[in-house]
């Protein structure tokens, strides 16, 4: 096979690799009722006048699997941290004892349910869509070639095909993993 084509192959596997990991991030930060550090992933705190993430100011763990713990590094980071927490717009209520701060999960409503399970579906199709965008590049690549024979270009085309079936199909599997995790009570 032409190294021409090798490379457009490879760097289209790449991009759709790459959607498959965003995908899985993206997951990571719709909750299935379980708490999870992951949840407040996306905290930052004002740390000395920057904007650092939660991690790198506090311990967050889950003692059991209805709360997380936020145990500050610094003691007088307890009100910066509750800010974060509350301007990062999670729907949680910290609760500040003096020394570390406990956040309730409360249990998902059906109708909450049905919302994560739509934001998560939405995160699937954005994933097609940049898998499909790869294998559209891909493409216009292959027929900008000038010198490779038709039956290479066509050979060519049918591997990105099957390559963007396979990637497609790991997102609906991904995704009906994901949805079955979300609708479980």
């Amino acid at each position: 096979m032409n190294e021409d084509i090798q490379f457009i192959l490879d760097t289209a596997k790449e991009s759709m690799t790459n959607a498959i990991k965003h995908l899985e991030k993206a997951f990571v930060n719709i909750r299935a009722g379980k708490a999870s550090p992951a949840m407040l992933g996306s905290v930052m705190v004002d740390y000395y006048g920057s904007q650092t993430p939660l991690n790198q100011v506090a311990n967050v763990s889950t003692p059991d699997g209805r709360t997380i713990s936020v145990q500050p590094w610094e003691k007088n980071m307890l009100q910066e941290i509750e800010r974060g927490i509350m301007i990062a717009n999670l729907g949680f209520n910290p609760m500040n004892n003096g020394d570390t701060i406990i956040i309730n999960v409360p249990p998902l409503t059906e109708e909450r349910r049905r919302d994560l399970a739509k934001q998560a579906k939405a995160e699937a199709e954005d994933a097609k869509v940049s898998i499909r965008t790869a294998r559209k590049d891909a493409n216009n690549d292959i027929k900008k070639l000038e010198d490779v024979s038709e039956d290479l270009q066509k050979n060519a085309e049918i591997d990105v095909q099957q390559m963007t079936d396979n990637y497609v199909k790991k997102v609906d599997e991904i995704f009906s993993v994901k949805e079955k995790e979300i609708m479980t009570v």
